[in-house]
């Protein structure tokens, strides 16, 4: 049985300003390799923290080349954290997301691929421009990462990653308080919907040509 003093002490730590986010995902990656973690599991994990770290854990899988089906388990969540950003709501999954699961091997990759590249970020990283995090532009924040969430589900080739990163990099901004942060990611999520909007039209515009030489029709 758990010793509720070890409980309350996990928790303090995890509200401590000195916690990091690197420090909670590899705790949360520690186990048995066969065991299963749940998306519900990782928000209790969270012990309710910012909506910026649980953005950022469930963005990050999805901007790295992970096996099919992983991204999509936590593309989903997604939808739901960035328009309760955007509504200024604090977090809530339904049961039906809760439930998803992948095993702790799987987690781990994820982890261990994330964890170089996140330390590299909390080292750099400090409370500035703490307007950008603060209403109304933290709505701003949230309507564009909610528009990057759903690209994230467009059937565009290599069209997920780049939205996903500047979701992660948006939410780490949010988590620190760092409003250069945010810029940044809001910076790179203009440049994403760019670049998925040139995709589209070169997709549409290639389709159309296949089909004008088919039937002889000029567009």
């Amino acid at each position: 049985m758990a010793d509720p003093q070890l409980d309350v002490t996990a928790a303090e730590k995890r509200e401590s300003p000195d916690f990091r986010l690197s420090t909670l995902l590899t705790e949360i990656a520690t186990g048995s390799e066969d065991d299963r973690i749940s998306i519900g599991d990782l928000l209790a994990a969270m012990n309710q923290r910012a909506l910026g770290a649980m953005i950022f854990i469930f963005a990050v899988p999805v901007a790295l080349p992970l096996p099919p089906g992983v991204s999509t388990i936590f593309g989903a969540p997604l939808l739901f954290l960035t328009a309760q950003l955007m509504l200024g709501l604090k977090p809530w999954l339904p049961r039906l997301i809760t439930d998803r699961s992948l095993t702790r091997r799987e987690f781990g990759k994820i982890v261990t691929t994330v964890t170089p590249w996140l330390l590299r970020a909390e080292s750099v990283m400090r409370p500035r421009l703490s307007f950008v995090g603060g209403p109304p532009f933290v709505y701003l924040l949230g309507f564009v990462c909610l528009i990057e969430s759903i690209i994230l589900f467009l059937p565009i080739p290599l069209g997920n990653m780049l939205p996903a990163l500047a979701v992660s990099i948006m939410s780490l901004g949010l988590l620190a308080r760092d409003g250069l942060w945010m810029l940044i990611g809001l910076l790179t999520g203009v440049v994403a919907v760019v670049i998925v909007w040139g995709v589209l039209w070169a997709m549409v515009f290639a389709a159309l040509f296949v089909i004008g030489n088919v039937l002889g029709i000029t567009f």
